[in-house]
């Protein structure tokens, strides 16, 4: 069948990121895919190399025109994070629906998040009443983290590959001189703790490098290293903690960092499912809302996370909420988070992936 995905990029490209991971993951399974966005620019580095049986289509007012003139209208429509497609692609859209006398499906993919209610909207119908797609019905679809979901999204052979990485072998080849000391990656917005985890681990007692991702992250160290008098412009030494900072990576290559870590900090969606699937131990840093939803999101996720106490606490910290000392990144601490974060991979594994329940549906619906 023809897809066609719509995304607009809202911010710090997590957006794409997941549309980019669901397209290839279709294409992968035989469908021929168009991803529409009205800002490509980060599939420069996310995706150098595209994916064959993907399209991308820069999505402006006379792409839409052109196309709503032109081409045939797609056997599925999804929508990512409620982006309202162009009118006239809608209209496109529900005039070969009828004329066909035929379902074509109109998916709603939303955010993901483990709170109840989750479960209860899943796969829902939403009837449209007006405008060009009046008289078609969108259907709910959550990612998530129970059975009762979508899902997440994951590509067959994953857990071999992840087995058969060599953490040595890939920093040597970013020209990182790795010699064993415990390896933190950090892929962050602005955490209020920042600053505090930076001067921690450049007090020691053990080295530590840091993998500082390319853009905020790398900002947001430079402005919160403590003062040592040293240039950390490019990689650099403060006191205990020997930091490298990164290019923007494809996403593969984004996957081996988490995989070469000993702990992650990730932020958003994309890299919480990344995180997830990696096995290791890490800090999530949800995005903030203004009227502070994102806490009652960020405890579900910890509920469902079964997390340890100390991991709970670092995450709320993390995340701006409530006041004190962080807890301790030691060994035994690492290894009880681990314990929890394994469990979790596990309990996903004996689930159908996304893309496996998307197309199922998607069948269900036609």
């Amino acid at each position: 069948m023809h897809w066609d995905i719509f995304c607009k990029v809202i911010d710090n490209h997590g957006d794409l990121g997941v549309c980019w991971r669901l397209a290839c993951g279709l294409a992968t399974a035989g469908e021929e895919v168009r991803l529409w966005v009205d800002d490509a620019s980060a599939l420069s580095w996310m995706a150098p190399a595209g994916q064959g049986g993907v399209a991308v289509v820069h999505w402006n007012t006379d792409s839409a025109a052109s196309e709503a003139d032109g081409a045939a209208a797609p056997d599925v429509l999804i929508e990512a994070f409620g982006c309202d497609p162009a009118p006239e692609l809608i209209a496109r859209f529900a005039e070969a629906a009828r004329a066909s006398g035929r379902k074509r499906p109109w998916i709603n993919l939303e955010y993901l998040s483990a709170e109840p209610w989750v479960e209860r909207l899943h796969g829902l119908p939403s009837p449209v009443s007006a405008g060009p797609g009046a008289g078609l019905v969108k259907h709910f679809f959550y990612p998530g983290f129970s059975e009762r979901t979508g899902g997440l999204l994951r590509e067959t052979g994953l857990a071999g590959q992840r087995q058969r990485f060599d953490r040595a072998a890939w920093l040597r080849a970013q020209g990182i001189a790795w010699r064993g000391e415990t390896v933190l990656a950090l892929f962050c917005y602005e955490p209020p703790a920042l600053p505090a985890l930076l001067a921690r681990l450049a007090e020691g007692p053990a080295p530590t490098r840091l993998l500082v991702a390319a853009g905020r992250p790398t900002r947001a160290v430079q402005a919160g290293l403590p003062d040592a008098g040293g240039d950390f412009g490019g990689a650099g030494d403060c006191g205990a903690l020997r930091i490298s900072y990164l290019p923007a990576v494809p996403q593969a290559e984004f996957d081996h960092l988490l995989w070469s870590a000993d702990l992650n900090f990730v932020r958003g969606e994309d890299s919480l499912v990344r995180a997830l699937w990696a096995g290791v131990p890490f800090v999530w840093q949800i995005y903030p809302q203004d009227d502070g939803a994102h806490h009652a999101k960020l405890e579900a996720f910890l509920d469902w996370l079964q997390a340890p106490p100390s991991l709970r606490r670092f995450h709320r910290l993390w995340n701006g909420i409530g006041t004190g000392a962080l807890p301790a990144l030691d060994a035994e601490t690492l290894a009880d988070w681990g314990v929890a974060v394994r469990s979790a991979r596990h309990r996903l594994y004996v689930q159908d992936d996304l893309i496996t329940q998307l197309r199922r549906f998607v069948g269900q619906k036609s």
